[in-house]
Order: C-alpha cells, then sequence, then structure tokens
C-alpha cells in the first residue's frame, strides 16, 4: 500500500468513525429533547385540532443527503387546502397561516416533530437546512454541494439569516458551505447555543 493510499484510507476510517459519533449524539440528543417536549407536542397537536381539525401534521418532500428525498415532518400550521409541496409563507402576513399557526411558528415548536427524522437518520441535529426538490433544480452547480451531508434541524443560516434570506439563494448556500468546512462537535454545541437564543428572542421567525 502507498503512503498517499494508506493516508487516504486513514481519513476515510477516521470521517466513517466521527459519522458514526455524531449519528449516535444525534440519537441520544433526539430521544432525551423528544421526552422533554412531549408535552408541549400534545398541546400544539391539540390546538390544531381545535382550531382547524385534522392533520396535525404537516408532511412535504425534501431532498437529504445526496439529493434523497424524504418526508419532512412538522406540525401543521398553514390551513388545511394549503398543504403540499407549495411554497413556505415568505411574509408574516401570509393568510395561508392560521392564527395558532402563526404562534407555533414564532415559537419554531412547529419544528420538533423533526426530531423525529432524526431518529429516522434523514437529518441531524445540525446541518444544512432541507430544501425542496423543485428549488434544488434551480441550483447553480457549486450550490449542490451544500448536499454532501446530512441535513439538520437548526444551521448558521438558522441563527442567522432565517427568513431575512431565502433559503435557496446562493448566500444561504454559502453559508451551508462555510459550515461544511467548520464542522467539529465544539462548533454544533456553539451553533445549538446560538439556536436556544435565536428561539428565544423569535429572530427572524413568523
Amino acid at each position: 500500500m502507498t503512503g498517499a493510499l494508506r493516508t487516504a484510507t486513514l481519513i476515510y476510517r477516521e470521517k466513517r468513525l466521527a459519522r458514526r459519533i455524531r449519528r449516535a449524539v444525534d440519537v441520544t440528543i433526539a430521544l432525551l429533547l423528544l421526552v422533554a417536549v412531549a408535552p408541549v407536542i400534545l398541546v400544539a397537536c391539540a390546538a390544531i385540532l381545535v382550531e382547524d381539525g385534522p392533520p396535525v401534521f404537516f408532511r412535504q418532500r425534501r431532498a437529504g443527503r445526496f439529493e434523497r428525498t424524504f418526508v419532512i415532518y412538522k406540525l401543521r400550521t398553514m390551513k388545511r387546502a394549503a398543504c403540499g409541496d407549495e411554497m413556505s409563507p415568505a411574509t408574516v402576513d401570509d393568510r395561508r397561516i392560521t392564527p395558532v399557526g402563526r404562534l407555533l411558528r414564532r415559537t419554531s415548536i412547529d419544528e420538533l416533530p423533526q426530531l423525529f427524522n432524526v431518529l429516522r437518520g434523514e437529518m441531524s441535529l445540525i446541518g444544512p437546512r432541507p430544501e425542496m426538490q423543485s428549488l434544488v433544480q434551480r441550483y447553480e452547480p457549486w450550490q449542490h454541494l451544500r448536499h454532501l451531508i446530512a441535513p439538520g434541524i437548526t444551521c448558521i443560516w438558522q441563527t442567522t439569516c432565517r427568513s431575512t434570506v431565502p433559503l435557496h439563494r446562493p448566500e444561504a448556500t454559502a453559508l451551508d458551505l462555510e459550515y461544511i468546512e467548520r464542522a467539529s462537535p465544539l462548533f454544533d454545541v456553539a451553533l445549538l447555543a446560538r439556536t436556544i437564543t435565536s428561539v428565544l428572542s423569535q429572530r427572524g421567525a413568523f
């Protein structure tokens, strides 16, 4: 085995080990969070049912790692007629959003069911936000690099730009590539802390 091949093999094994550790951490934290927020999800589901009836969950096809399609889960925040593969609301006064839905979106409670996506291995706690396939098809070639890792519940974009910069814009993709370059356990902890601050301040949420 040549020196270069030996080095490449060691790097691959190291990355594979890092992925396994990351997956174990994702599953552990997701399970703990689900137990902690289960009452919140149940109350939110009840509020949705009382206001607009079933379904309480919103399902939509998104692009995951290597652009494989998966179904993302959220608490439904829009009227039943607006469910499907339509574009997400881009303004605070979007008439498709229900009163309960507006509260869920401002507090980010609607995102909690994505913990199930993490348990299923379709998402990670931290990584580029998953985009709709129809928008991914419009990407510039370099933007597809964001799909080299699993999508996440939170990311740099989520804690800085969020609704002020559309996810499909090059500026948002640049932040995703920055994360891929800087990804580390310490940086992930920092992003989780920033996410908590962002949620509490409701910055960029509607």
